[in-house]
């Protein structure tokens, strides 16, 4: 059985991490680790350290097969900026692998908060009126009318980490 250390104890990161991994025999031990980048991560290099990070840390902590973190940031462009998202699965002596998810357009009302210093969950709960936003529907729930929640975008990007995983570690690679 494949053991698991999640790099967070976010309710929603951690559903879209064992939904990732259904159908694979693994054991999971959920750990609160640091990203080691801001609070607020504000581009993609970053947001990738961020998850790789949470993966290295949880390995480490809880002495597992695999560490994984996944991180959420902002990216600025010449459109305005875009949510985005980004996973890294961890294995000892092995480069990280990592994927990114889906990207939405923030309205500027939300953008020009974050650019002012605000984290988005914080710019979020202001918004909404309501708590723990991150450990729910998230930023990207709001704004798809729940089409898309935090759980499916995070699982989307476990699903590319788990079949990259899957993918390197069989008999043809």
């Amino acid at each position: 059985m494949l053991r698991v250390a999640i790099g967070t104890e976010n309710p929603a990161k951690v559903s879209a991490i064992k939904d990732g991994f259904k159908g694979i025999e693994a054991s999971f031990i959920q750990t609160s680790v640091s990203s080691g980048v801001s609070a607020q991560p504000f581009s993609d290099k970053e947001t990738i350290q961020g998850a790789i990070n949470r993966g290295i840390f949880a390995l480490e902590k809880e002495d597992t097969d695999l560490g994984l973190g996944l991180e959420g940031g902002v990216v600025e462009t010449e459109f305005g900026m875009f949510l985005c998202n980004w996973g890294a699965i961890v294995a000892k002596e092995s480069e990280p692998i990592i994927a990114g998810g889906a990207r939405i357009l923030l309205p500027q009302e939300i953008a020009k908060e974050i650019r002012g210093g605000l984290e988005l969950g914080d710019v979020m709960e202001a918004f909404t009126r309501q708590k723990d936003i991150r450990k729910s529907e998230g930023a990207i729930g709001i704004f798809t009318n729940n089409y898309v929640n935090r759980k499916d975008m995070f699982s989307h990007v476990v699903k590319l980490l788990v079949g990259q995983y899957l993918y390197r570690t069989s008999e043809r690679y």
